[in-house]
């Protein structure tokens, strides 16, 4: 538990402000494993500086408490290892960082891989199941050395944050440089709700890190960071836009954002190894 303190204070260090430290529980309320409420660990002279130094963080619980506006997380479930990691779940939802007690070599990583199922609209499913599983990263630290491999993480989203759709495309040659926009985009950004600009940023950073190591000659498509996917055929024609040389062409894949249903719709653009997004709002046709 004195590891996890100072792991979290450090994670602080790096971002003053905008550093919470979110729990299932309130800090006095928690287990530190089965059997082990962490009052036995306050009690013990020795952890008090530990403590003192988690009294510090600004700290939420329980874990929905940290969700983004228009994000409940009741429609999805993360497990690693078969395990069911409800605080992991949060920090992947939020874009934040998870953190974990360096118990066992398990969690000695600075990313770990999630098994996320969650519900969709059938007709967003390919098997019509409602359901959608796949596997998703999410940063992690559990040992003060975990957190400098974050820190140029931590220092591009103070330098890239935004709390308007306005900023966002201000910040676009920051946030996502590799990415083109059809002209229309601004207009859409601009008029974004303020509840949905973190998590847009988000994903126009997933999309930025996917096409960054995006080779064509080697694979079709880039290895996405977030939930990526193409329309239905019977839903293609939604998603026809006038594209920058003045022809109409097919931009069918998507990602989503709160509240539902939000859409980033765009298309590949191999050979300038990027994305062209054409389209951020309301899901087309609803």
């Amino acid at each position: 538990m004195t590891e996890f303190a100072r792991t979290a204070a450090a994670v602080q260090r790096a971002d003053p402000t905008g550093t919470t430290l979110v729990t299932e529980a309130k800090l006095n309320e928690l287990y530190i494993a089965q059997g082990h409420p962490i009052g036995k660990w306050i009690s013990n002279p020795k952890n008090q500086a530990a403590w003192v130094l988690l009294l510090k963080l600004r700290t939420k619980s329980p874990f929905k408490a940290g969700l983004p506006d228009g994000v409940d997380g009741y429609d999805v479930e993360y497990r690693h290892g078969g395990l069911l990691v409800d605080g992991l779940g949060a920090a992947h939802m939020t874009g934040g960082l998870g953190i974990s007690l360096p118990v066992d070599a398990h969690w000695d990583a600075t990313t770990l891989t999630l098994e996320r199922e969650r519900l969709v609209d059938e007709d967003e499913s390919e098997e019509g199941s409602g359901t959608e599983a796949d596997l998703v990263d999410v940063r992690h630290v559990s040992t003060v050395p975990h957190v400098d491999d974050h820190l140029r993480w931590i220092k591009t989203s103070l330098d890239t944050a935004a709390t308007t759709g306005a900023q966002l495309w201000e910040k676009r040659d920051r946030i996502c440089p590799s990415l083109q926009f059809l002209p229309e985009v601004e207009n859409h950004l601009r008029k974004l709700a303020p509840a949905s600009v973190a998590v847009v940023r988000r994903r126009l950073t997933e999309l930025e890190e996917a096409v960054t190591g995006w080779d064509p000659d080697a694979r079709p498509r880039p290895q996405w960071r977030g939930d990526v996917r193409g329309e239905f055929e019977s839903r293609k024609h939604l998603c026809r836009f006038t594209d920058l040389d003045g022809e109409q062409r097919l931009f069918y894949l998507h990602t989503d954002y709160p509240p539902k249903p939000g859409r980033i719709h765009f298309r590949l653009v191999p050979e300038d190894r990027t994305v062209r997004v054409a389209y951020v709002g309301r899901k087309l046709g609803a």
